[in-house]
């Protein structure tokens, strides 16, 4: 007979924590609350932008949310963090190329 694993789950609270930290911590100084800013003192009316901001978070996370789901169901773990690993290495190099292709041209055009 097989044994049927159960998984431990962490705790209401530190799940709601490390979700709120992570994601505030990088939304910080980011484009998007850059452009928040620009927009609530271009249009006058920061609550209608805060509501916006608000909305296209939440759906974004929304994505993110189900996504992530639907790759649990589908693969192991490790894979997941492997592949996450790898992707943000390569944003990494990417970003990196792109800001040194940008200087460059700043540099030879001054």
């Amino acid at each position: 007979m097989s044994e049927s694993k159960q998984v431990a789950r962490p705790a209401f609270p530190t799940v709601v924590f490390s979700t709120f930290s992570t994601v505030f911590i990088a939304e910080l100084g980011d484009k998007t609350q850059l452009a928040t800013l620009l927009l609530s003192a271009q249009s006058g009316s920061p609550w209608l932008v805060f509501l916006g901001a608000a909305l296209a978070l939440i759906c974004s996370s929304l994505v993110g949310v189900l996504l992530g789901q639907w790759l649990a169901q589908t693969l192991p773990p490790q894979r997941i963090e492997s592949m996450a690993g790898v992707l943000m290495v390569g944003l990494g190099l990417w970003l990196g190329v792109q800001a040194g292709r940008s200087l460059l041209l700043s540099t030879a055009g001054a």
